[in-house]
Formats: structure tokens, C-alpha cells, sequence
């Protein structure tokens, strides 16, 4: 083997052996420091979309109302316990993301929190379901671990790790 392929090698092998010590130090310090936590602020006064804006046109927009806006149905979804204690956020039909990930909708700076822990949305009989994503610790709702994705009951606690969130009128 000539003296140049041997030196190509010996750089090649080092390079990945570099690469690999890298990977490991940012796996630790994201597991003793955790993911960086971003507050959003700039985005939330958006005006309201067409259905949620007062009616300039007689009755008409209350017989096309969507079906989260029954009575009764859940309005926001709070945090109860954990880090974020006091936390509200409306429900306005989209999808809620729940984990440690920086884009999620509920940032979660707990240790038992997976990055795309949990996701909760409306189904087209307007209830909302909660659906664990493949976390390592599990989603709990009312002290039972979710195997499949569960539609949530008005006031039912979901716990994921210490941190424990209802949907409230």
C-alpha cells in the first residue's frame, strides 16, 4: 500500500473519529442543559380569521358556525402543573404540539419531555384528541398511559412528565 493511500486513511479515520467525540458532546449538553427555550411574542396579534370576527351581516354567520364554538366545547387549553404553571393558550382549530422541540406550540423545558412529545386537534365532530407521538416516557390522560390517540374529555388532566394540562371552557 502506497505511502499516500495510508495517509488518506489515517485523515479519513480521524475525521470520523472527530465527527463521532462532536455528536457525543452536543447529545450531552442537550441533556444536561436542554433545548434552547424561545419565547413568541412577535406573531400573536394576527387578526381573527373571517368566522371569528363579529357579525356585520345580520345572523348569517351563526348558522356556519364550526363546531368548536358549540356549547360546552373547550375554548383554551391551560397548563395546571409544571414549569409553564399558568400557561393559557386559545383553540382556535389548528393542531397544538407538545415537547421540548423549539417550533412546538407548548415549549416544555422538562426533563421527561420527548422533542415531539404529544399533539393535540379537533376531529370533524369537533372534539379534541390527544395523540402521543412515539415519546420515550408516554402521555398520560386521567393516570392512563396512551396507546392510540384519545379524545379528550372537558377538565381531563394529560400529564406528560411533571407537567400536566387541561382543556378548559
Amino acid at each position: 500500500m502506497s505511502e499516500l493511500t495510508l495517509t488518506v486513511m489515517r485523515l479519513g479515520f480521524l475525521a470520523v473519529l472527530w465527527l463521532f467525540v462532536i455528536v457525543a458532546v452536543q447529545v450531552i449538553r442537550s441533556d444536561l442543559f436542554g433545548t434552547r427555550v424561545t419565547q413568541r411574542g412577535g406573531g400573536r396579534a394576527r387578526p381573527a380569521p373571517e368566522r371569528e370576527r363579529p357579525q356585520a351581516s345580520g345572523g348569517r354567520q351563526q348558522s356556519r358556525q364550526s363546531p368548536r364554538q358549540r356549547r360546552g366545547a373547550p375554548t383554551k387549553l391551560v397548563v395546571v402543573e409544571g414549569s409553564l404553571a399558568g400557561t393559557t393558550v386559545a383553540l382556535q382549530g389548528q393542531t397544538i404540539t407538545l415537547g421540548r422541540a423549539h417550533d412546538s406550540t407548548i415549549v416544555l423545558d422538562d426533563d421527561y419531555a420527548s422533542s415531539r412529545h404529544a399533539r393535540i386537534y379537533p376531529d370533524q365532530s369537533g372534539q379534541w384528541i390527544v395523540e402521543d407521538m412515539g415519546s420515550t416516557n408516554g402521555t398520560y390522560l386521567d393516570r392512563s398511559r396512551l396507546t392510540a390517540p384519545q379524545p379528550v374529555p372537558l377538565g381531563a388532566a394529560i400529564r406528560i412528565g411533571k407537567t400536566v394540562i387541561e382543556l378548559r371552557k
